[in-house]
């Protein structure tokens, strides 16, 4: 099955490009992608799902293709990213979903959980655990434990830097982000913020995760878009962290994790004290799990998904 064509639909104040598949009558799965990713990170997915009987919607969310991309950096809150994904459902008659995210697309995922309880069957997540609210906003935390060069610290102090860095270099970035089998080479170390090396040096170590022709796709997205939308994701942490707050850290919905054993992203190791109805699997890979090891991925998530979200 071909990547389906994108439509722009209205929600929650913005027009975001989805990709649907599947039967509008089937339950539906929300995919959702993460930085510096776009709806065609699924693409592995789109035909098994729709072959199970569910109905795929899946974004590029605010700031990424042709979806809406605000000016005011505020407008990319946790509870605008949450809010467009339930909208979305809403938007083709669906009260619940299922939903499933991968990196920053995980993290709205677990909030939403929390934010939107009523609103989720069930979820599985890709990379990124859950992330427990602690005493101390997440920026400030980050800048004091692992300095003001780790990306998320430098895209918060340095606004604007990184984003232009990306444009001015976006395919070298890309093809440099978009790496597996790292840890089979000898590592690089490049001073100053890794993300910035990526896109300022031609060749790092690592297999491509995709063909030239994948790549094509999200080099096309981010021509349009430009990277300041989806950085300022990173930008709302610590409003984030006062936002979610107001809530219980409890994710109650069947749950299953998959992770990478070479994903540089930590595992959380008191998940199941917010997340009780845990499942937890790791495969040898790195961190875009569904580019890399999408059939690995596909054999934990289909039995998860019949058991919880059967569509017969």
């Amino acid at each position: 099955m071909d990547f389906p064509e994108g439509q722009l639909i209205p929600v929650n104040g913005v027009e975001l490009e989805v990709f649907t598949a599947g039967d509008p009558t089937g339950r539906p799965l929300v995919l959702s992608h993460g930085w510096p990713e776009h709806a065609y990170s699924w693409r592995h997915f789109i035909q098994p799902l729709v072959e199970e009987g569910y109905f795929l919607i899946v974004p590029n969310q605010r700031g990424y293709g042709r979806s809406s991309c605000p000016e005011r950096v505020e407008d990319y809150a946790i509870e605008h990213l949450t809010g467009d994904l339930v909208a979305l459902a809403e938007h083709f008659g669906h009260e619940q979903a299922f939903y499933l995210g991968h990196d920053w697309g995980a993290i709205i995922v677990w909030n939403l959980a929390m934010m939107h309880r009523e609103r989720l069957c069930g979820l599985i997540n890709l990379s990124v655990p859950f992330m427990e609210r602690g005493p101390t906003e997440w920026i400030g935390f980050w800048e004091q434990m692992l300095g003001s060069d780790f990306y998320m610290v430098h895209f918060n102090r340095q606004p604007g830097v990184a984003d232009a860095i990306f444009e001015a270099n976006s395919e070298v970035f890309l093809r440099n982000v978009f790496k597996k089998n790292q840890w089979l080479q000898p590592k690089t170390e490049l001073p100053g913020m890794a993300f910035i090396a990526m896109a300022e040096n031609d060749a790092l170590p690592g297999d491509p995760v995709m063909s030239d022709e994948e790549l094509q796709v999200f080099v096309d997205g981010f021509a349009r878009s430009g990277y300041r939308g989806g950085i300022n994701w990173y930008r709302n942490f610590t409003r984030n962290w006062h936002t979610i707050g107001s809530f219980e850290q409890l994710v109650e919905q069947p749950v299953q994790f998959i992770r990478g054993e070479f994903d540089m992203v930590p595992m959380t190791k008191n998940m199941r004290d917010f997340v009780p109805n845990l499942e937890v699997h790791e495969l040898p890979c790195g961190h875009w799990i569904q580019q890399e090891m999408p059939e690995e991925v596909l054999a934990l998530a289909l039995p998860f998904l019949r058991k919880h979200y059967r569509t017969g």
